[in-house]
C-alpha cells in the first residue's frame, strides 16, 4: 500500500506515488481532492525511474528504432523519425489527438484518471522522468483540473484522445478548471504559481497510450456501486416490514445452504436488520405462503451484485496498478518491449459486468416498489402509499408518479446492458483492428450509477411511508433507527407535492445513510 501521511492541511492526507501499490480508496480520495499527492523520493523508487529511462536514452543514442519515439505513430510505425525531431513528434501526437467531443468528464473522474496515470508510471516501465510524476501531481496538489471531452476514445490504444486532453494542459494548452472558473492552461498555471511542461522524448506518448481514464472512471463507478448494494438491502429489509413478509426466507439454513458469499452476506445483514423483541406479524393468508421473488429472493439477486462486486474491484485495482503504455522501458534487463498493455479489455468486461448487475438491483427495487403501492398486493395499505384520511384521500396520489419514475429509470438502465465491449471497432488504417470500447463500457456504468441510486433512493422513500403506515417500528429497533434516517433527509408525504428534490436529495446522501448499517 501507498504510505499515507499526514499533510500540509489538518484535513487532509498524504498519498505518496511510488511506494507500493494505490489502493481504489486512495484513489477516490485523490479525485475527490481529500489527499494530496506526493511523489516518493525513497531510492529503489527512483533508482528504478532512472534506470528505464537510461533503456529509452542508450536505444535513442543507437539510433534503433522505438514505437512511438524515433518512428510514426500507429500504421505509420514504418515512417523513421531522426532524433532532433522527436519533440515536435511528440508534440504533434498531442495536438492531432486533440478531437473529443460531447461533455466534459466530471471534475472527480478526470482526477481520478490522473492519479491512475500516476500509478502507471509508478510501475517503472515507462521511461518517463520523475519530473513528469511532479508536474502532474502539481496539477493534482493545486486543483487545477483539465477539461476533458467524454467522448472519442476506443479503449485500445488506451485513451489516447482523452488523455490528450490532460497531457495539453501540463503544457499550458487547452482548457481547465480552477478554482471554480473555466480558463486557458497557460493562465491556471501561472496562478498557481506553475510553469508549463516540456515533454522529453516518449513522454507524450507516456501520458497518452494507457488505459487510465476509462479505469479512473471505473474506480468511482465501483465506489457508488457498493453504496447502492448496502441501500438496496436497506430498503428491502423497509419492504419486507411494510409487506408482512416473512423473515424465514432469509433464515441461515437458506441462505448459507447454497454457498455464494454474497448470498450469505446478504442474508446476514437482513437478518441483522429485521432482529425484533416480540416480531411483528407475519402475513398470514393462504395466498402468502411465500412471499414474492423481489423480496424472498433478494439475498439471491443481491448476492450476485456483492460477489461480483469482489471480483471487479480486484481486475480494476490490478489495471490501476499496471504498467499499461507502450512501448515498456526495462531497466532491469536493459531491453525496449513492444506490446499492447493498453488494450482496456478487462476493464471493459469488468464495466459491463457491472452495468449489468445494477440493472438488476434496479429491476429488484422496481418490482418491491410496485407491490408496496398497488392494493392487490401491499397487504392491505393504502394504494399508492396515500397517508391522507377522508374526504382527502380521494384527491391525493402519494407514490403514483414516483412509481412511474422508477419504472422509467429502471427501464433506462435495463437498455443500457448492452455490453459495450462487443461493438469493436476497426480504426486507424487496420492498425488498431480489434478495440476494447473500454471507455466507453466505463461511462455507461457511471451512468448506471447514477440511475439506479435514483430508483434505490425512490424506494427507499416509499418503502419508509409505508412502514410508518403500517407501523409495529419500535418492534425492530434498528429499522426504526434507519427510518429516522431518512426522514431526516426527507419528509412525509401526506398530501400531493412535488418530490424531484427529494429523490436528489436522497440519492446524494445515500453514502451518509449506508455508512451507518
Amino acid at each position: 500500500m501507498h504510505s499515507i501521511r499526514s499533510g500540509n492541511s489538518a484535513s487532509q492526507k498524504e498519498i505518496v506515488i511510488g511506494e507500493g501499490d494505490l489502493t481504489l480508496a486512495q484513489v477516490t480520495a485523490i479525485a475527490r481532492g481529500k489527499a494530496r499527492v506526493a511523489i516518493s523520493k525513497k531510492k529503489n523508487f527512483t533508482g528504478r525511474m532512472d534506470r528505464s529511462k537510461k533503456v529509452l536514452q542508450r536505444a535513442l543514442d543507437a539510433d534503433e528504432p522505438i514505437y512511438g519515439v524515433t518512428t510514426g505513430y500507429g500504421a505509420a510505425c514504418g515512417n523513421r523519425i531522426k532524433k532532433h525531431n522527436t519533440e515536435e513528434l511528440g508534440n504533434n501526437l498531442i495536438k492531432y489527438h486533440g478531437c473529443g467531443t460531447g461533455t466534459f468528464l466530471g471534475i472527480e473522474e478526470t482526477r481520478a484518471s490522473m492519479a491512475c496515470r500516476l500509478a502507471c508510471f509508478a510501475r517503472g516501465y515507462s521511461g518517463v522522468s520523475t519530473n513528469l510524476l511532479h508536474a502532474l501531481a502539481a496539477l493534482l496538489n493545486k486543483g487545477i483540473t483539465p477539461l476533458v471531452p467524454s467522448l472519442g476514445s476506443v479503449g485500445a490504444s488506451g485513451d489516447l484522445t482523452p488523455m490528450s486532453y490532460i497531457a495539453a494542459c501540463l503544457a499550458g494548452d487547452r482548457e481547465v478548471m480552477y478554482k471554480g472558473r473555466r480558463m486557458r492552461s497557460g493562465k491556471a498555471l501561472s496562478l498557481a504559481g506553475l510553469s508549463p511542461y516540456r515533454f522529453l522524448p516518449k513522454e507524450p506518448l507516456g501520458m497518452m497510450n494507457g488505459t487510465s481514464v476509462m479505469t479512473g472512471i471505473a474506480v468511482l463507478a465501483l465506489e457508488k456501486s457498493r453504496v447502492i448494494a448496502d441501500a438496496a438491502l436497506a430498503a428491502t429489509a423497509l419492504s419486507l416490514h411494510a409487506l408482512m413478509g416473512h423473515e424465514r426466507h432469509f433464515h441461515a439454513t437458506v441462505t448459507d445452504s447454497k454457498p455464494h458469499p454474497g448470498q450469505s452476506l446478504t442474508g446476514e445483514r437482513l437478518r441483522n436488520l429485521l432482529s425484533c423483541t416480540d416480531c411483528p406479524q407475519e402475513s398470514n393468508r393462504e395466498d402468502d405462503l411465500q412471499d414474492p421473488y423481489s423480496v424472498r429472493c433478494s439475498p439471491q439477486i443481491l448476492g450476485v451484485f456483492y460477489d461480483a462486486l469482489a471480483w471487479i474491484e480486484q481486475w480494476v485495482f490490478r489495471e490501476v496498478n499496471s504498467a499499461n503504455d507502450n512501448p515498456l522501458a526495462d531497466g532491469d534487463n536493459g531491453e525496449m518491449f513492444m506490446g499492447g498493455n493498453f488494450y482496456g479489455g478487462h476493464v471493459a468486461f469488468a464495466m459491463d459486468a457491472l452495468k449489468t448487475a445494477l440493472a438488476s438491483v434496479a429491476d429488484m427495487a422496481d418490482r418491491q416498489m410496485a407491490l408496496l403501492v398497488d392494493p392487490r398486493f401491499n397487504r392491505e395499505l393504502p394504494g399508492n402509499l396515500v397517508k391522507a384520511k377522508g374526504e382527502k384521500q380521494l384527491l391525493n396520489h402519494g407514490f403514483k408518479g414516483m412509481q412511474i419514475t422508477a419504472s422509467a429509470l429502471t427501464a433506462e438502465a435495463l437498455k443500457n446492458t448492452m455490453p459495450a465491449s462487443s461493438f469493436s471497432r476497426s480504426t486507424e488504417s487496420h492498425n488498431q483492428d480489434k478495440v476494447s470500447m473500454g471507455t466507453i463500457a466505463a461511462r455507461d456504468a457511471a451512468l448506471q450509477g447514477e440511475l439506479v441510486s435514483r430508483v434505490v433512493a425512490i424506494q427507499l422513500m416509499a418503502s419508509v411511508q409505508a412502514c410508518e403506515l403500517r407501523g409495529g417500528l419500535d418492534r425492530r429497533p434498528k429499522l426504526a433507527s434507519l427510518v429516522k434516517a431518512v426522514r431526516k433527509i426527507v419528509n412525509e408525504t401526506l398530501y400531493d407535492r412535488p418530490m424531484d428534490a427529494d429523490i436528489e436529495a436522497l440519492a446524494h446522501a445515500l453514502p451518509e445513510l449506508v455508512s451507518a448499517l
